[in-house]
């Protein structure tokens, strides 16, 4: 009889079921992959943390990349973005051009960035941006700006020193920092590298472009009310360039590594999702102590046991590959009820089902929604054949009472589990069902009827019995739809 325990067998002596081995190993491959990021080299030292090893998964680094590509998209947006304002800026802005002026340079520069932007903006949607274009990219946006604070001093009629006090050098920061998005300081770099070097040019440029010769001063004030140049502040503005570049760099290459570990972790409770409840999977995440035995929580919870009749004769009409496939169908069709009226699967133990309502996820009318589960496995799987002509029939046995909830195990390998009297009664309970035939295949213990209005469920009283291990009888009903 079911114990509660773990096994190799089936409880019929059918051989090959040791799914809690299979279980432990899956688990195990999972946690080890999860934890395995301390030693994986993905990144260089720049990124927060040193790593060495072999590669990341190519699931994970699907995962990452998947985020850099939506995250280009954004990129691209703002971008355009910027372009719309500029050209605002420009409309609005008084023209000054003599009329003998033919060619201003603003529009045109608009024009080529506008297509260029929008060829970004499509290869972003595609997802077929390469780094060459990245980089490409953000020389574009700082040639773009530079163009056209380099075209102000033709607009306004001055000498080339005119552009260098324009504000309009502030937008520089915001081509440098929406390269952040993409999570790579490598781009950040590259796009404040480029900012410095080109303003230098802008500088020099200034300084020999006029005929007459530049206009140095060491003046502020002067400087302020002129056109000419105080190096001091040029060179201020060069330094102030490469050190946000470097902060934000330094801070891309943190929030990048927590990227990655965040990256590894929801993959990882994805996994262990597949294995153990939602709920476990938050708890564990939010855990001081992360996956750790010997704690558990303790409450009412209402159990649903289930077992296939004659799973023995039937696995002696399937080859293994035909058994498991059938198992795989079986499962899934009776677990759809259990998902719908709240309750969660403990386990899957060779051809038996355990299910909780009421723990670790919370449900007030667990009693009813345990029998309303159980009656609705029996109407998904009437009639369904898993193989040439097999059915299979389930047997279900329900209890109430009071259990501590858990991971258990031995080191790295845990399983999430019920233990307690409750839940050994509800085995007892449907292995009845080959005593006490019944219509729905459901024997339920009058401590979970207790807690259901007679108006809801129908129900059938089969009388007292003393299951094997107890010494107190037991009222059981069997329950139908009414």
């Amino acid at each position: 009889m079911f114990d509660h325990e773990p096994r190799v067998e089936s409880r019929d002596g059918n051989p090959g079921y040791g799914d809690w081995i299979k279980l432990g190993e899956s688990m195990e491959s999972v946690l080890a992959e999860s934890s395995s990021v301390n030693k994986i080299p993905v990144y260089r030292w720049l990124i927060g943390q040193k790593l060495s090893g072999t590669v990341l998964p190519a699931r994970l680094l699907s995962a990452i990349q998947a985020q850099q590509e939506r995250s280009e998209v954004l990129i691209s947006i703002i971008q355009l973005l910027v372009l719309l304002i500029f050209s605002l800026l420009y409309t609005l802005a008084p023209k000054t051009f003599s009329q003998e002026a033919t060619f201003a340079p603003v529009p045109w520069v608009l024009s080529l960035y506008l297509g260029f932007s929008l060829v970004r903006f499509y290869l972003a949607l595609r997802r077929n941006l390469p780094d060459w274009f990245l980089y490409l990219s953000s020389v574009v946006d700082i040639v773009l700006l530079y163009g056209l604070i380099w075209s102000f001093h033709l607009q306004y009629e001055q000498a080339p020193s005119f552009y260098l006090k324009t504000p309009t050098l502030l937008y520089l920061f915001i081509f440098i920092a929406i390269r952040a998005l993409h999570f790579d300081p490598r781009f950040v770099i590259s796009t404040g590298l480029t900012a410095a070097l080109g303003w230098i040019l802008m500088v020099i440029y200034a300084l020999y472009a006029e005929p007459g010769g530049h206009q140095l001063t060491r003046d502020y004030v002067e400087y302020m009310t002129s056109n000419s140049v105080l190096i001091g502040a040029e060179f201020d503005k060069v330094v102030t360039i490469l050190i946000v570049t470097g902060v934000l760099a330094l801070v891309l290459a943190r929030a990048r590594s927590l990227l990655l570990e965040s990256v590894i972790e929801g993959s990882a409770a994805r996994d262990l999702s597949r294995f153990v409840p939602d709920e476990v999977v938050a708890q564990v995440t939010r855990s001081e102590e992360g996956a750790t035995t010997g704690q558990g929580e303790v409450g009412e919870c209402t159990i649903l046991f289930t077992d296939i009749e004659k799973f023995t004769s039937i696995s002696e009409r399937l080859d293994p590959a035909q058994l498991i496939e059938a198992l795989n169908r079986y499962f899934h069709l009776i677990a759809a009820p259990i998902e719908q009226y709240g309750g969660v699967i403990s386990q899957f133990q060779g051809d038996t089902l355990l299910a909780t309502f009421n723990l670790p996820r919370s449900d007030a009318a667990h009693a009813s929604n345990a029998i309303r589960a159980a009656l609705a496995m029996q109407a998904t799987i009437d009639g369904v054949e898993f193989g040439d002509g097999i059915v299979f029939k389930t047997r279900i046995g329900i209890n109430t009472g009071t259990v501590i909830g858990g991971l258990v195990g031995s080191g790295d390998r845990v399983s999430y589990t019920v233990h307690g009297d409750a839940v050994n009664l509800a085995a007892r309970l449907e292995q009845l069902n080959k005593d006490y035939p019944t219509q729905s295949g459901i024997i339920v213990a009058e401590e979970t009827l207790k807690q259901v209005p007679a108006e809801d469920i129908s129900r059938d009283e089969l009388g007292e019995v003393i299951v094997r291990g107890r010494h107190r009888p037991v009222r059981i009903y069997t329950v139908d739809q009414r």
